[in-house]
């Protein structure tokens, strides 16, 4: 598990620190430099996926996030032309640093240090205890693209949750990893049935159809409903909602987590209504009990305050959930953005709400009454 991050003139981030724990949610007004960290941990995969993170340096163009060049990555107002990543992590004994030198036009930042070697291959960044799903999922389709490389050897569901029909596919039989996660309401403990039963809960009586077709290199994806004591024909994706097949793969990440997996999520509740917003908040904390590191970017307050009333009804420890508030000063002479560090308490309150920080529901409220 990542313990600590520090980032050194990465963007708006000229010299800041990240504790985390299992459960971390990053939020901030837009542009403030919240999906920096995450810029910053796909960096350093896609370069060690690319073989330039231990001999050559950091390449920010690739599979996971396109910066540009140089100009792009350095922070506007750092005082030294270098780019640097310390990162602690719980199975090494010292903080890893990764530094890098500054080139103008380069895509590919010269390396100065790297701080890791063989042990590499036992951190959930760079090996396949690793999840990435992008804000820019996939909408609506009957057919999605098949993988076997992603779905078997890299555990993956890919980036934009392309291949997690595939992976429904393959994997809907077999029982969770985690028994925890188990629904209630579920029939069975296989990945398919809770994931039904979880979604059940942001469309009643939700069935999900997910069918390979390696014959059309494709994957077919339908829903049906519970209605009464039938099952109503299968209905297309596009037919029933844009929030289900949005949710789809955030969900499918959540269920099929181990021990020791590190999930990065982007906006896990877009385009869901306020109580299934609250229910992705519940199952993050419910992974992250459970030794799934989430690192989570989210603008809704309904997440948070879902992850609140888990903390107060006593399902996850305080010590294991961290806050980031990303700000930046207008009025100030330097681009740069400031972390702040609200903490919840074991009541589930928030000690501190800076401006910005999930409050416009009470802005409004105000002006109303």
């Amino acid at each position: 598990m990542i313990e600590f991050i520090n980032i050194k003139n990465f963007k708006t981030l000229l010299n800041a620190g990240f504790p985390l724990g299992t459960l971390n949610l990053f939020s901030g007004l837009n542009g403030m430099g919240k999906s920096t960290l995450v810029q910053s941990l796909l960096l350093l995969r896609q370069s060690y996926e690319r073989n330039t993170l231990m001999n050559k340096g950091l390449l920010l163009n690739g599979d996971y996030v396109n910066i540009g060049t140089g100009k792009d990555a350095l922070s506007s107002f750092s005082e030294q032309e270098e780019i640097i990543f310390t990162v602690k992590w719980d199975e090494m004994d010292e903080p890893a640093c990764f530094e890098f030198d500054y080139q103008h036009d380069s895509d590919l930042l010269p390396l100065r240090k790297s701080g890791i070697g063989s042990q590499s291959e036992n951190l959930s960044l760079f090996n396949s205890n690793f999840q990435y799903l992008s804000a820019d999922r996939l909408g609506p389709r009957s057919h999605h693209q098949l993988s076997e490389f992603h779905i078997r050897d890299l555990n993956s569901l890919g980036n934009h949750g392309q291949f997690a029909v595939h992976f429904i596919a393959v994997n809907g039989a077999k029982t969770l990893q985690l028994e925890s996660l188990k629904h209630p309401k579920a029939v069975s403990s296989t990945l398919l049935a809770n994931l039904e039963a979880w979604m059940s809960e942001i469309t009643p009586g939700l069935k999900i159809n997910a069918v390979a077709q390696p014959q059309s290199n494709s994957a077919s994806l339908s829903y049906s409903f519970i209605q009464g004591k039938e099952t109503t024909e299968e209905f297309k994706p596009q037919n029933v909602g844009f929030g289900l097949s949005y949710v789809l793969p955030v969900i499918t990440s959540i269920l099929s987590a181990k021990k020791g997996d590190l999930l990065v999520i982007e906006n896990p509740e877009s385009h869901l209504h306020p109580s299934g917003q609250a229910l992705i908040g519940r199952l993050c904390t419910m992974v992250a009990k459970n030794g799934v590191q989430m690192i989570i970017e989210s603008h809704s307050d309904h997440l948070l305050n879902g992850i609140r009333v888990e903390v107060k009804q006593q399902k996850i420890n305080i010590s294991d959930v961290n806050v980031f508030f990303l700000q930046r000063d207008v009025c100030s002479a330097v681009h740069a953005s400031e972390v702040m560090y609200p903490s919840i308490d074991q009541n589930g309150r928030i000690d501190c709400w800076p401006d910005g920080f999930f409050d416009q529901w009470d802005k409004n409220l105000d002006q109303l009454i």
